[in-house]
């Protein structure tokens, strides 16, 4: 056995403190033998509960399948971790392999017609079988997943859906890889005061950080990662540096040659659309939405279409008093996309009084950490424990116990904040281990949640504090309402655990989660000053708050046309030219010239990396119809903290998972279901 095909047992039994792994352990070449011999552990226990003599039952057959596949969930949990937030050349060579064969194993299993057999036995005897909703919930969960992983089909239909499939894998694959290609690989160099008209002390910081990272032999740099380029658009008055940069952020995966994703996007479109007339729906948008809180495209649309009517006239209201200020310059030009954010700036700097690079000195890192952790104390009952003695999977990853009111252990947290070249852009939440308590082999009962955020904000010179923007410090409760909805989990079964729940529902405790940086007690306590220690004065306070809505238009455009390209895109079949069905989707709404799609097509990591969000991108949307009808519950009480909501929210919407039907589980919460009135209410949309 040579040395790569050694098993390093470390990959699978995590023996850290509470189980966590021991990152520090596992070596990229390890990843490869742990796939493999997991594989094959998870394909022996397939195959025992499909050949199992007995009748089926719901504890042989469907608690089997839940505890089946732990190995291979281990090495997929750490690998994917790895392949996200610290990827390489090998790793990346390794994920392109590793794809589409867990896709070949996972189509082998969702054909398998003995498995099937006797899930589909249970589904049809379900109402005889003294299930609690909980079990009725999985069980239906497994046989729709059976059943969209083409069971019902006929052996020849069943072999071309494996191959669409294993196909899709690698396509996604290599979409997120070329995006972050071009992203890594551009920058622009700054030379001098010239180049640096209007860059404020702390972006100026932050890009002399880059140019180092990079190793670039510059004393600043441009980077397309999220935290440096926003606010170079916003502040640089050199409008020749900000379209340069502009129009490269814009180009990721469009830039020809070996990066270029609209190739990797025509395939597969065309391969989703046949994937879903096999398996009986008219688009792969029907599909997708077939278990959804929306159900059909023509919902969607619905909601999206009476968003888009109201944002894009306030877009092109925003965009008149842009081109005022232009004017005001004596410039002569049309507002450009990469002109929006600059004067945006500045207009809010007239009519508010304050500008970003003021309110940016209150926001540093560490303290909106706090206020995330005291608002999540002060909701649900629980605190994080820094362990500054145990190694996460980077050297700039933080871990903490996250215990309740009684000091019992109820999760481990992992946050890594940084960007860097080897992470994918963006920010997400992810889990090492999901909560349950079904009995394992090793005798425990259950397993606590192993939570993750993963950031992108820019990492300051050693010394100096990172400093947030108001949207990086809602990122960061954003994704940490994700990572409580994992871990206030209080299901017995792993597959309905945390986000195991609709798409369209999971961005509900994210996005609500949001609402409490704002809330002014949160702010008073948190958002001060890094250099005085002084709390953002009153006066500033009171100005960041009226101004929540401003540039709605703006934001809500962006947004809406990109999960409107999305829905296009998945409720048509194949399509020539992906690229010019955009084009033609934005004329037909009514695009405005001076405002470009949040997620244009070649870098649409959403929807064609993987497809986790594609014909679902709209879910934002949805979820945001309850979160801001959810927060009203709070508002209502006139505290944003009231205990009695409270541990209603908690119940109901963070720890249930897909326990029980979503819309079941906001009425239990609410009492109803909202109208898209409070969310308009809240983006500033409503007449």
């Amino acid at each position: 056995m040579t040395e790569s095909s050694v098993l390093n047992p470390a990959v699978i039994d995590w023996s850290g403190p509470h189980g966590l792994p021991q990152f520090e352990r596992v070596g990229d070449e390890d990843y490869a033998p742990a796939f493999e011999a997991a594989l094959k552990e998870h394909d022996t226990e397939i195959n025992a509960i499909a050949d199992n003599s007995e009748p089926a039952t719901f504890a042989n057959t469907i608690v089997a399948l839940e505890l089946a596949g732990d190995a291979l969930s281990r090495v997929s949990a750490l690998f994917w971790n790895r392949a996200g937030a610290h990827t390489n050349p090998g790793i990346q060579a390794l994920e392109r392999e590793i794809a589409p064969k867990m896709s070949r194993h996972y189509s082998k299993i969702g054909m398998n017609a003995e498995l099937f057999a006797r899930i589909d036995d249970l589904w049809t005897h379900r109402a005889d079988l003294g299930l609690t909703v909980e079990e009725t919930r999985v069980l239906e969960r497994h046989w729709k997943g059976f059943v969209k992983a083409g069971a019902k089909l006929p052996k020849a239909e069943q072999e071309r859906l494996a191959a669409i499939n294993e196909r899709l894998a690698s396509l996604g694959a290599s979409f997120g890889q070329n995006v972050l290609a071009d992203e890594s690989s551009w920058i622009l160099p700054l030379s001098g005061e010239e180049d640096l008209a209007g860059i404020p002390p702390f972006l100026r910081d932050t890009m002399a950080s880059a140019a180092a990272a990079h190793g670039a032999g510059h004393a600043h740099v441009v980077t397309l990662s999220r935290s440096i380029i926003e606010p170079f658009l916003t502040f640089s008055e050199r409008r020749d540096l900000r379209e340069t940069a502009f129009k490269a952020w814009t180009s990721r995966g469009i830039n020809g040659g070996e990066t270029d994703n609209r190739a990797i996007v025509k395939e597969t479109l065309a391969l989703r659309a046949e994937k879903a007339k096999l398996l009986g729906y008219k688009d792969f948008a029907s599909l997708k939405l077939d278990n959804t809180m929306a159900k059909t495209p023509e919902a969607v649309n619905g909601l999206l279409m009476q968003v888009w009517e109201k944002a894009v006239s306030q877009a092109r209201a925003e965009e008149a008093e842009l081109a005022a200020l232009i004017a005001d310059e004596g410039k002569n030009h049309a507002v450009a996309p990469w002109d929006w954010r600059h004067y945006a700036e500045k207009l809010r700097a007239q009519k508010f009084n304050f500008s970003e690079a003021e309110l940016k000195p209150y926001l540093q890192l560490e303290k909106v950490i706090e206020a995330c952790f005291d608002v999540a104390g002060r909701i649900f009952g629980i605190r994080a424990v820094p362990l500054t003695n145990v190694v996460g999977y980077h050297p700039d990853v933080r871990v903490f116990e996250i215990r309740d009111r009684n000091d019992v252990l109820v999760a481990l947290f992992l946050g890594d904040y940084f960007a860097r070249p080897s992470k994918r852009s963006g920010a997400w939440m992810s889990s090492f281990q999901a909560q349950h308590r079904l009995p394992l082999k090793n005798g425990r009962q259950g397993e606590l949640p192993i939570i993750y955020n993963v950031c992108n904000f820019a990492k300051p010179e050693p010394g100096r504090p990172a400093l947030l923007s108001l949207d990086d410090a809602r990122t960061l409760f954003h994704e940490f309402g994700h990572a409580a909805h994992g871990m206030l989990s209080n299901v017995t079964y792993p597959s309905v655990s945390g986000t195991g729940v609709s798409r369209d529902f999971v961005e509900l405790p994210s996005q609500l989660y949001e609402h409490w940086l704002t809330v002014p007690e949160i702010l008073k306590t948190y958002a001060v000053h890094y250099q005085t220690g002084e709390p953002m004065p009153q006066a500033l306070l009171d100005k960041v708050l009226a101004a929540r809505t401003f540039n709605a238009g703006f934001n809500t455009v962006e947004f809406t046309s990109s999960a409107l390209v999305d829905m296009a895109f998945h409720t048509q079949g194949p399509v020539e030219d992906p690229i010019a069905v955009q084009a033609e989707v934005l004329e037909k709404i009514g695009m405005p010239a001076s405002i470009v799609m949040r997620h244009a097509t070649p870098h649409f990591q959403h929807v064609f990396s993987g497809d986790g969000y594609s014909a679902g991108y709209y879910s934002y949307m949805w979820s945001e119809v309850l979160d801001a009808d959810a927060f009203a519950a709070f508002e209502e009480t006139g505290n944003p903290f009231d205990p009695e909501t409270a541990l209603k929210l908690k119940t109901h919407i963070y720890a249930s998972g897909g326990s029980i039907d979503p819309e079941e589980a906001y009425k239990a919460f609410r009492g109803k279901m909202p109208s898209p009135e409070a969310m308009l209410k809240k983006k500033g949309l409503a007449a």
